[in-house]
């Protein structure tokens, strides 16, 4: 059967269908930052941004960006009212503090268990970029994951064990892909949801690794 993958726009609004009313959620750097475009403006979510927001709205129209109001990746955000900004300190107090429900992160490498490896892939030559991804991963009380399921080379980012440096041990409770959703757990890998035209047998041979259905 043939299946779509999901674009960045609709893998955004899929994580931001499963965002509950009233949580506090980090975006972070790079696709994270597209679920602030997707969550309704009925339900009362605020967004954590490390360099030192809370109440991050969607992002601004084009003309209308201020670059003295900015995420963590330096993209120009809108801050809904009653939002805030405040010195880093304060941030990371809010992210080792256990004060964020979710962290949506991007990632090189998550294992079936849950393990996240998403600064540094160890090749010569690359930057390591480990930001305040170790404290959200930890500190938040639930850590998701949002990335294409295949490199650019077709090799799963979801594999057994991680083969780059890690950045938490057993964080990560969900991934959102592509293809599909999948929960981490310690018994392996548990599908939430695909895209259409897409098979169980057929996702297992992509990620190479068994799958149960949810």
């Amino acid at each position: 059967m043939s299946y779509t993958r999901r674009s960045k726009d609709e893998l955004a609004a899929r994580v931001a269908q499963d965002i509950p009313e009233g949580a506090t959620v980090n975006l972070g750097i790079g696709q994270p930052t597209l679920v602030a475009n997707h969550i309704p403006a009925s339900r009362e979510v605020l967004l954590h941004s490390e360099n030192g927001i809370l109440g991050m709205g969607p992002a601004p129209a084009k003309g209308l960006e201020d670059y003295d109001l900015i995420n963590a990746g330096k993209q120009p955000v809108t801050l809904l009212p009653g939002g805030a900004f405040f010195h880093h300190a304060d941030s990371f107090a809010m992210m080792r503090g256990g004060h964020l429900d979710i962290c949506v992160l991007g990632a090189f490498q998550v294992s079936a268990t849950g393990d996240l490896a998403n600064w540094h892939t160890g090749e010569p030559g690359a930057i390591p970029a480990v930001g305040g991804a170790m404290d959200l991963a930890i500190g938040a009380k639930q850590t998701w994951v949002m990335m294409d399921l295949l490199t650019k080379q077709g090799q799963s980012k979801l594999v057994q064990t991680c083969s780059y440096p890690l950045t938490g041990i057993g964080c990560v409770k969900r991934v959102y892909t592509d293809l599909a959703t999948l929960a981490c757990t310690p018994q392996g890998l548990v599908v939430i949801d695909m895209v259409d035209g897409l098979g169980l047998e057929e996702l297992s041979a992509l990620i190479g690794l068994p799958l149960k259905a949810g």
